[in-house]
């Protein structure tokens, strides 16, 4: 699917919806900042009473994960949240966190991973491969249910695409992983087309992605790496997965690009296009947003059997 009519209806009004907020946007600019600056831009919001944190051991003493659980649940979310691996927190989006528990049925399950530039590559990709390993092992006990769905936006995307690989390579418990959330993620730390062509783009022009870049690597590893850069990654036996975009976003082709390679290795997925969205559209006020979390929504409700 490129853009399908439903989406396609909501260009204009997502049009001006992104005029109102450029004002806000544009006053951001991460990259003409300090990563104290950066992070004070993104303060969390009230923890909501419904959470519970779980802390989980790891070699580099704990992982909390942020949870908030339904009645009977059917599954469990594991949500990694974006920021670039410099910014953003497992407690930043506790309403929408508790939303997609009610609306989904399921344990969500949000990773407090350590942020670069001090913890870069790989410390929060382990951490969450750490997280997820531990849900593999532990959610029949602890709620019931063993299925998994791993998402999350733009640099959690990435860490969730990462951690399914990893678990893939290396879990025998990894069939329980049935789906892939992958919103506006980035595949490619190599730099997409888009991305190289991002640099008038609100939100994250070349030079802000430029800026999370090299916070999170501060080695020489090959940005073309798999476990950098999944887009390079052998794709073979993972799980449906839903990846959702705007045209606006320089992370475009990202997606594009992951949607095709997993489709060709043999593979469910479906993408979303999103005319004139930008990127970070599903935390902004607008159509396109409620139209996008309602069908992520659906996604993971179809992943439990």
């Amino acid at each position: 699917m490129f853009v399908d009519s439903e989406l396609e209806g909501l260009r204009q009004q997502t049009i001006e919806e992104n005029e109102k907020l450029r004002p806000l946007i544009e006053n951001r600019k991460f990259h003409t900042r300090t990563v104290a600056e950066a992070r004070l831009l993104t303060l969390a919001e009230t923890t909501l009473e419904d959470a519970t944190d779980i802390s989980i051991p790891s070699p580099n003493g704990s992982i909390v994960i942020h949870t908030f659980s339904p009645p009977s649940p059917k599954g469990v979310y594991m949500h990694i949240h974006g920021g670039g691996w410099v910014i953003g927190s497992a407690f930043a989006r506790d309403q929408k966190l508790f939303e997609i528990s009610q609306q989904t049925e399921s344990v969500v399950v949000s990773v407090e991973y350590r942020l670069a530039p001090e913890n870069p590559y790989p410390s929060g990709a382990d951490d969450c491969e750490i997280a997820a390993t531990w849900l593999l092992e532990n959610s029949e006990k602890n709620w019931g249910t063993s299925q998994i769905v791993i998402g999350g936006e733009s640099a959690g995307a990435h860490l969730a695409a990462v951690t399914a690989l990893r678990l893939r390579n290396e879990h025998a418990l990894y069939k329980k992983i049935v789906g892939l959330n992958l919103v506006y993620g980035v595949f490619d730390l190599s730099m997409t087309p888009s991305q190289k062509l991002g640099k008038d783009k609100l939100v994250i022009p070349t030079e802000t992605l430029e800026w999370f870049f090299n916070h999170y690597l501060q080695s020489n590893e090959s940005r073309t790496s798999p476990d950098i850069s999944p887009l390079y990654a052998d794709l073979s036996e993972l799980p449906p997965a839903l990846l959702t975009v705007g045209t606006q976003d320089p992370l475009l082709d990202d997606s594009l690009f992951m949607a095709m390679r997993l489709r060709a290795a043999g593979n469910e997925a479906t993408l979303d296009i999103y005319p004139e969205a930008l990127h970070g559209f599903t935390v902004l006020p607008g159509t396109a947003a409620t139209v996008a979390n309602e069908r992520a929504n659906q996604f993971i409700s179809s992943c439990w059997s």
